[in-house]
């Protein structure tokens, strides 16, 4: 097996596509990779038809149709569709380099794909969705842990009857 190196932190590609020779550092890179010498594409864009083998390559492609970019310079307010995208601007244009530990995770934004709204958790995009777009897709498909998180959520007036609110009719 022929080692490569990233450029960016110097560690070995293990992992090789037999069919193209691109080298990954982990397994589940290259699986997710293998996936799209597939001519079976499972997922298809709703706007042009095109078809993609993985559900995030979809959603990005979609953007490019929605024009939804969650992810905003905080510097000059340029919105990008890719978080990669945006780190890269930050180092190029306003020679930021963002630090991450060794295997540090990212915050991650939950974005909702009908408007651009972006939340911190899970909760707040269902609960934006649940609220903006009722009739939402996604709402059908998460209906269990939605329910679980509108459980513990506190009932506005607005939603509580007259007798629950204790006011007279």
């Amino acid at each position: 097996m022929s080692q490569f190196t990233t450029g960016t932190c110097g560690e070995a590609l293990l992992y090789n596509c037999e069919l193209c020779g691109k080298g990954f550092r982990l397994q589940r890179m290259l699986n997710r990779h293998t996936k799209c010498h597939s001519q079976v594409k499972r997922h298809l864009c709703t706007f042009c038809g095109k078809g993609f083998n993985d559900t995030f390559d979809l959603k990005r492609h979609v953007r490019t149709h929605t024009g939804i970019r969650p992810y905003k310079c905080e510097i000059c307010n340029k919105a990008f569709t890719q978080r990669c995208s945006l780190e890269s601007h930050l180092k190029k244009i306003h020679g930021v380099q963002q630090q991450y530990a060794y295997k540090q995770r990212r915050d991650k934004l939950y974005v909702c794909e009908d408007c651009g709204y972006t939340g911190r958790t899970q909760e707040d995009l269902y609960m934006h969705i649940s609220n903006i777009h009722p009739g939402s897709a996604l709402l059908k498909k998460t209906s269990k842990k939605l329910a679980a998180v509108l459980q513990n959520k506190p009932t506005s007036p607005v939603e509580m009857s007259p007798e629950e609110t204790g006011e007279q009719q």
